[in-house]
């Protein structure tokens, strides 16, 4: 049994002038506890609805999405909010930290709404995870004179504090270097190995995907598998994806060619 799995999901809107938008058309994808999946798509394919859905934000318009093998249409709206804040850990692009508190206080956030040893240890928990994610040292600082790299060190913290069994990141490298976005994905990757959580990124970014043990493209609110070389480490060490009706294979880039655009991403070439 998959931890997550969604067969068949819509998600559709009805605008002002009462048309309807369809945002997703069908998405079926299962991840296990312990995967890495990766989602690439340009700008308003839909990728940050399906994260909204996957993470328990959302719903979806039709289709069944199962959580441990129970379908999310099942459980009430608290039980939901309680599985989205203990079971799952959100990493964006922005950091979102809390101006005016310390890098502490910002992971000890989450853990305000804990409950038993949780709750009485929050302090503790949160100066271990800084530590896990190499900010010990920086615990009473503010997040405004943290870099940028530390400021995601910290949100990735606030996000695990909890021990989730799911990590959401959307776009968790956009904000950064290559070379800083290489060590945040190195984190992620490695606290989500020991931990045993499922990771699912969503990104534009093609060497971030390739670290992913499968990928997929979200295109027109249609998602297919595509494979990406996995031997790529660095973000912005850019592959490349030629698909075709058959599936996707891949070919990196070789030194001295232009990098990949988004329509990259999109492109199907015969």
């Amino acid at each position: 049994m998959s931890l997550l799995e969604l067969t068949d999901v819509t998600r559709s809107v009805v605008l002002p002038d009462d048309r309807v938008l369809h945002i997703l058309r069908g998405v079926t994808v299962a991840v296990d506890a312990g995967e890495h999946v990766a989602i690439v798509g340009r700008s308003g394919t839909g990728k940050s609805t399906l994260l909204n859905i996957l993470g328990l934000l959302d719903a979806p318009t039709t289709g069944e999405y199962l959580l441990e093998g129970v379908p999310i249409q099942r459980l009430s709206s608290r039980t939901r909010t309680v599985r989205r804040g203990r079971d799952f850990g959100f990493v964006f692009q922005q950091f979102n930290l809390l101006p005016g508190r310390t890098a502490l206080e910002n992971v000890t956030a989450p853990l305000l709404y804990a409950r038993g040893k949780q709750f009485w240890a929050r302090t503790r928990l949160a100066a271990e995870m800084l530590d896990r994610v190499g900010l010990g040292d920086r615990l009473e600082t503010m997040p405004e004179k943290l870099s940028g790299g530390e400021q995601q060190r910290v949100a990735i913290a606030r996000a695990l504090v909890r021990g989730p069994r799911v990590i959401l990141a959307d776009e968790p490298t956009g904000a950064l270097d290559v070379e800083t976005g290489g060590e945040v994905m190195d984190l992620l990757d490695d606290i989500a190995s020991q931990t045993g959580a499922a990771l699912v990124t969503i990104t534009h970014d093609l060497a971030v995907a390739a670290r992913a043990e499968r990928q997929y493209r979200l295109t027109e609110g249609v998602l297919v598998p595509i494979t990406l070389d996995t031997g790529s480490h660095w973000v912005g060490d850019v592959p490349t994806q030629v698909a075709d009706r058959g599936g996707a294979v891949e070919r990196r880039l070789l030194p001295g060619t232009p990098t990949s655009t988004d329509d990259d991403v999109q492109g199907v070439h015969a």
